[in-house]
């Protein structure tokens, strides 16, 4: 009997301090821990205080404010043209330094790939004499193939 009522009163000791626990946490704003997920910057707008939630591991912005019962977060409205247009800025912003740098016969930083031509480019087709080199080098492949194909045959039928 005694075990019974030392659990109960634990039970609700431990309602209590939820009790207290819930209200203070719907009131405090989310934290950022060191290295988490999400980084929160406090906005002041004419309807209080708010957060502005960026999830460092998507790139997603959301804005938090304060409901009813602590804060909601809904994602913020990303205007999709005006990233196309920065993107496709930055692509030609990089060929052109590309470019630059190969006029100058500098080397392009490790990782980099030449620009591509814009102009529709130019394919440089093979010559004769490098058709005729690929040709006779397959030819030499496929005749030493041939050759071992011909020892291993030898070689299984000696055995049996």
């Amino acid at each position: 009997m005694k075990l019974k009522s030392m659990r109960m009163k634990l039970a609700a000791a431990a309602l209590v301090a939820l009790g207290w626990a819930v209200p203070a946490m719907a009131d405090d704003p989310p934290t950022d821990s060191a290295g988490g997920r999400y980084s929160f910057a406090k906005q002041a707008d004419g309807q209080g205080i708010s957060y502005l939630r960026l999830d460092t591991q998507t790139g997603e912005v959301s804005l938090c404010s304060r409901k009813p019962v602590g804060f909601a977060c809904e994602a913020a409205p990303e205007d999709r043209a005006v990233l196309e247009n920065e993107i496709a800025r930055l692509q030609r912003e990089n060929a052109e330094l590309k470019k630059d740098l190969l006029s100058r016969g500098l080397p392009l930083p490790p990782g980099a790939m030449p620009p591509l031509a814009q102009d529709g480019g130019t394919v440089r087709l093979p010559s004769d004499a490098d058709i005729d080199r690929v040709v006779d080098f397959a030819g030499r492949v496929w005749h030493r193939f041939i050759d071992a194909v011909a020892r291993a045959q030898k070689q299984i039928l000696n055995k049996s």
